[in-house]
């Protein structure tokens, strides 16, 4: 595509200059690139168009008046013209694919890594787009970043990637933020799945009619939908074509058994009733497991088929993820709202034979609301509470610490305080004991850790495996 057809997508008209690729991050701008300048919390793209261009930008779109040597649109509303641009330079992939979106507050990732294996349990060529990572059937890609939905660009691109390898579907987990910010724009959903809706990201939307809003909009563009019966929010939009599931839904279950491998229960879908062995830790995963079920039932794949797809599923990495069964039980999860790690602490509880043990902390420049919930949930639900750094960006740790510690105050919990977060799971290495299960949350998957003026390598799980001594 040149730069002619490129600005005809914005109604902006432009030279046939050969175009290489369209980024709004200068740091990536190579020649020949268009650079869109988008303005955020803390940067406005604007100030670095000059970079752009000295590394070769052929074309620049922002919001701003500028006056530039090179071919400028400038729009409303930068982000919506991002999105646009980078569909359109890699040739529209999400209407070559069916696109399944994946959206919620809590389970999101475990139920698009669900749906991906049942897709690929049925024979289909699939791909997945989640906070953990880039699935192209089952070779994985990991990028940097703790973005749950990545930018239009590189989202289209991972997109195209897929369609090139002759794969027909795109399980694609979509954050309230890329509804927002238009980084989803130009997908083509053709079927949204719902977990669950409860506050979140309240900073950014202002609250939780905006965050419904935003989370709705996947709803209202796809074209059915698979929504929780149970979800208050989700009961809003069954006005549209759906499809339920829990408890009053079309898909249900029934005789939940907690065992020591997993979960065992019976999936209810009209006259049918089919046994299923879920190898999952906490109750809460059948709600996600039912998700994956009703979006499979609602593409037309086989319940029994599917039902033998989630027996063989090999979890997601940092979800629930057991690093060592005894004599000290390890688990690395992503719970970082108060509902997940309500949710992953009851699950660990009934099997743990001595203490249970956390080890988290909350993100700076994020929700602060919540810290003093997340708090009084690991100070109502462990026994040892250690409350260190997540991401703390540029907040003070300490004060973050402080908050979570006056959540946790009256609560059965003994409370340690420690910054450092290698530091805090040494301290838990010395002060767990056989029988005892450690629970790390918040990092889960995530490669980076970020403090004010620096950007970490981090491995959770290599983490905690050389603090405790297991492979």
């Amino acid at each position: 595509m040149d730069l002619r057809a490129l600005f005809a997508e914005l109604g902006q008209a432009a030279p046939p200059l050969p175009v290489a690729g369209v980024t709004h991050d200068s740091r990536k701008v190579r020649p020949g690139f268009v650079y869109v300048a988008l303005r955020g919390r803390t940067h406005d793209g604007h100030a670095f168009v000059g970079e752009a261009l000295e590394k070769g930008a052929v074309a620049a779109v922002g919001e701003a008046d500028l006056d530039l040597p090179v071919p400028y649109a400038r729009v409303g509303d930068a982000r919506r013209a991002l999105s646009r641009l980078a569909a359109a330079f890699f040739g529209e992939p999400s209407r070559r694919l069916f696109v399944v979106g994946v959206t919620g507050t809590d389970g999101k990732t475990t139920t698009a890594h669900l749906i991906h294996r049942l897709l690929r349990a049925s024979g289909k060529r699939a791909g997945l787009v989640s906070s953990v990572g880039y699935a192209l059937e089952d070779a994985w890609r990991f990028p940097e970043g703790h973005f749950t939905t990545p930018e239009a660009p590189e989202l289209q691109a991972v997109l195209a990637e897929m369609v090139a390898a002759g794969l027909e579907y795109a399980v694609v987990e979509t954050s309230s933020h890329a509804l927002a910010q238009h980084r989803v724009a130009d997908l083509a959903y053709d079927l949204a799945v719902w977990t669950h809706l409860a506050p979140e990201h309240l900073d950014f939307h202002g609250d939780m009619e905006g965050y419904f809003e935003a989370k709705a909009s996947l709803v209202r563009r796809a074209g059915f939908s698979v929504l929780n019966a149970g979800c208050p929010y989700a009961r809003r939009l069954m006005d549209r074509p759906h499809l339920a599931y829990g408890e009053g839904g079309a898909l249900f279950s029934r005789d939940l058994r907690e065992e020591a491998g997993g979960l065992a229960f019976t999936l209810v879908a009209g006259s049918a009733r089919i046994p299923v062995r879920l190898p999952m830790i906490g109750a809460y995963n059948v709600e996600n497991a039912l998700a994956a079920l009703a979006a499979a039932k609602a593409m037309g794949l086989g319940l029994e088929a599917a039902v033998r797809g989630l027996e063989a599923f090999p979890g997601v990495p940092g979800r629930m993820q057991v690093l060592s069964p005894a004599p000290i039980r390890l688990v690395v999860d992503f719970a970082h709202t108060p509902k997940a790690l309500e949710n992953a602490l009851n699950a660990l509880r009934p099997t743990t034979e001595g203490r249970l043990l956390v080890v988290v902390g909350a993100a700076g420049e994020r929700d602060p609301g919540k810290r003093r919930p997340l708090g009084a949930v690991a100070g109502r639900l462990a026994d040892l509470a250690i409350f260190t750094e997540e991401d703390s960006r540029s907040e003070p740790t300490e004060a973050i610490l402080a908050e979570l510690a006056a959540g946790a105050r009256g609560g059965r919990a003994e409370v340690r305080l420690e910054p450092d977060r290698e530091a805090a799971i040494a301290l838990a290495a010395r002060l767990a004991r056989p029988g005892d299960t450690v629970l790390f949350a918040g990092k889960g998957h995530e490669r980076t850790l970020e403090r004010a003026n620096e950007v970490l390598p981090w491995d959770e799980a290599a983490r905690v495996r050389a603090a405790f001594g297991v492979d």
